[in-house]
């Protein structure tokens, strides 16, 4: 609703000329995001911020907050009719959705739906044992032609060139959720009272240039020569090549750090390393990525997987792993050149 000068969630997105299954969704996606913060707040009073003896897909260890993270998510979004499928962090396979009964790997699609929701629930879960930045990040693809057939994972990377929304929930002293729906980036926050989330800055833009880089140091070893580079005269500072000092932040989560790149500008820089396992990247295109280049770029920001465009990409697995490059446009190309 409005009040005054206060717009909430629904009413922006009937304002942006959303259609009412994308609100549908993305007001879904909220609800979840409250859920979670809600958990989270609780989390150590219930002894729930330890391992919670699983690995998922990605062969990481799953804590307990990841499991209830994403069976918040799925319970939210299986009663979105318009919601076809949805590509989770921590489910190996693709999840098809029967309207009215939940998940299902096994059904054909629902008559009319032709959204698929890619989300990683919890992003960050390192950090819950040492209470630190944790968030939701989401995509939303619209399908193709999907009538009369069941979804298959091509339909999932076919639909990665029409990413209509992304956005992130990020649980912190404030509960944030960051969207776009088309060309611009809003900010909302959580009134907890009311239990909405409101708007307090409906254009955010990434500074062009910044000096500021977010990158794990202790992976130095493992850098190709472009990376290298970049963070060595970024390291050198006034006396070096950019005639400038810079600063490092770097909090473990993807989602954090990104946020950062909104308020402050900079770069957030995790390559492909030369070390087992990550020589293609770490971070997920589908619900990683490729959300967060849509959220980078409608900021007036660049998004590379080293020499190449995220937008446009196309995935050939639900949790392809690829290099990323996300922040200043300055920067980002700077970068690129020297990857070149």
């Amino acid at each position: 609703m409005q009040s005054g000068n206060t717009i909430d969630l629904a009413f922006w997105l009937k304002s942006q000329g959303a259609s009412n299954n994308l609100a549908a969704i993305i007001l879904a996606m909220a609800k979840a995001g409250i859920e979670i913060a809600k958990t989270a707040d609780s989390a150590a009073l219930e002894g729930k911020t330890g391992a919670a003896g699983k690995i998922n897909v990605q062969g990481e260890e799953q804590k307990d907050l990841d499991i209830i993270s994403n069976d918040i998510v799925l319970e939210h979004l299986a009663k979105c009719p318009s919601v076809a499928a949805m590509v989770s962090e921590e489910n190996p396979e693709l999840l098809l959705n029967k309207q009215g009964s939940g998940t299902n790997t096994s059904v054909a699609n629902n008559s009319g739906a032709n959204h698929v929701v890619c989300f990683d629930p919890l992003d960050g879960s390192s950090n819950i044992e040492t209470n630190s930045a944790i968030g939701t990040i989401f995509s939303v693809l619209q399908l193709g032609d999907i009538s009369a057939k069941e979804i298959g994972q091509g339909d999932i990377f076919a639909a990665a060139k029409s990413q209509i929304s992304a956005g992130y929930i990020f649980y912190g002293p404030a509960t944030l959720l960051v969207l776009t729906i088309g060309e611009s980036v809003a900010m909302f926050a959580l009134k907890e009272d009311s239990a909405d989330f409101i708007l307090v800055q409906d254009q955010l833009d990434i500074a062009q240039s910044a000096a500021e880089f977010s990158i794990n140091m202790s992976y130095e070893r493992f850098w190709n020569e472009g990376t290298k580079t970049y963070i060595n005269d970024c390291l050198s500072g006034k006396s070096g090549p950019r005639g400038k000092d810079f600063n490092m932040r770097w909090s473990g989560a993807m989602i954090a750090d990104v946020h950062r790149l909104f308020i402050r500008g900079g770069i957030f820089i995790y390559p492909a390393l030369d070390k087992k396992g990550s020589e293609t990247g770490k971070l997920r295109f589908l619900y990683e990525a490729l959300p967060m280049a849509m959220l980078v770029e409608n900021a007036g920001g660049g998004a590379i997987m080293q020499t190449r465009d995220i937008i446009g990409f196309l995935p050939n697995s639900l949790h392809q792993r690829v290099p990323v490059v996300l922040g200043s446009k300055q920067e980002v190309e700077l970068l690129r050149s020297l990857y070149s």
